[in-house]
């Protein structure tokens, strides 16, 4: 399935540290977010400034008034926290940052987003000097073509792809390591003119149930920052103990700038999971008691 996503207007919601309960998200009023909300877990929206309104049904504030939904937020701060009051709880709550209006979806869940820290858009820079080129979705589909074909072309027609930087990492595999599943970038592509980096990964699922993740929630670390994806081509499944192959692609930088990113940068690949991870066993050596009866105490 390929996901094509305009590179303002995208909502990344990635996992930090590989961690789905900890995510970020671009503000944008064209788009609703989905928010994931438990029971027993507190849900933490962070916005980039003070909130003007908020607006709902079916939220309570003080947890005994009829609801499907418990709020909190202080007037004049940036942040507001929900939990779910009941299963299968779903509600909208729109709220009003920066003379615009943001809406979110809230379900209940078993397997809650905890704090979505979120961010404006980024401005173009007015100068124009540094701005990444402008990539329509259909030339970024074309550069993941490009990539999938590139030792062919290599071979074929050279002059198509002489401007196109290309690395492989023999003998120093890039393996982002998540317990139960791993990724690895096997190949990564630089097209200088539109500033963009077209990585191919293998996911593999080292569990007994299939690893489901978010197909369009791709991103990059290189140092202390992430980029996220401008595209990506994934179904979003790996089978059990299975193995898939992935594109995707980051272009420009998170202001708006060129990113200018060197091949040579040890990456770190990160994605959001869906499902939830294997429970964890721990294994003692402690002697289990016998049960006694009643008739059997001295």
């Amino acid at each position: 399935m390929k996901s094509i996503v305009s590179l303002l207007s995208l909502i990344s919601t990635v996992a930090l540290a590989g961690s789905p309960a900890i995510q970020r998200a671009w503000l944008d009023d064209r788009t609703v977010v989905t928010v994931p909300v438990a029971t027993n877990r507190v849900t933490t929206l962070n916005f980039p400034g003070p909130i003007a309104a908020i607006d709902g049904a079916g939220f309570t504030v003080d947890g005994k008034s009829p609801g499907q939904f418990q709020l909190a937020h202080t007037k004049g701060s940036a942040f507001l926290s929900v939990r779910a009051l009941s299963a299968k709880a779903s509600a909208n709550l729109n709220v009003r940052w920066n003379d615009r209006t943001y809406v979110f979806e809230l379900n209940e869940s078993n397997v809650p987003m905890l704090s979505l820290n979120l961010e404006a858009l980024p401005t173009p820079n007015t100068a124009g000097v540094n701005n990444a080129s402008e990539v329509s979705p259909l030339k970024l589909l074309a550069l993941l073509d490009k990539a999938k074909a590139f030792p062919l072309l290599k071979v074929q027609q050279p002059q198509s792809v002489a401007d196109v930087a290309f690395t492989t990492y023999d003998g120093k595999p890039l393996v982002s390591n998540f317990n139960d599943y791993e990724i690895q970038i096997e190949q990564t592509f630089r097209f200088n003119a539109e500033d963009t980096l077209v990585f191919r990964i293998g996911i593999t699922n080292k569990a007994d149930a299939p690893l489901i993740y978010q197909p369009d929630s791709f991103a990059i670390r290189a140092g202390n920052r992430l980029y996220h994806q401008s595209i990506s081509d994934a179904d979003g499944t790996v089978p059990p103990h299975g193995r898939s192959l992935v594109y995707f692609a980051i272009t420009g930088a998170p202001d708006g700038g060129r990113n200018n990113l060197s091949l040579k940068n040890p990456f770190t690949v990160l994605v959001t999971r869906l499902s939830a991870p294997p429970p964890v066993v721990i294994v003692t050596n402690t002697p289990v008691a016998p049960l006694r009866s009643p008739k059997d105490q001295p």
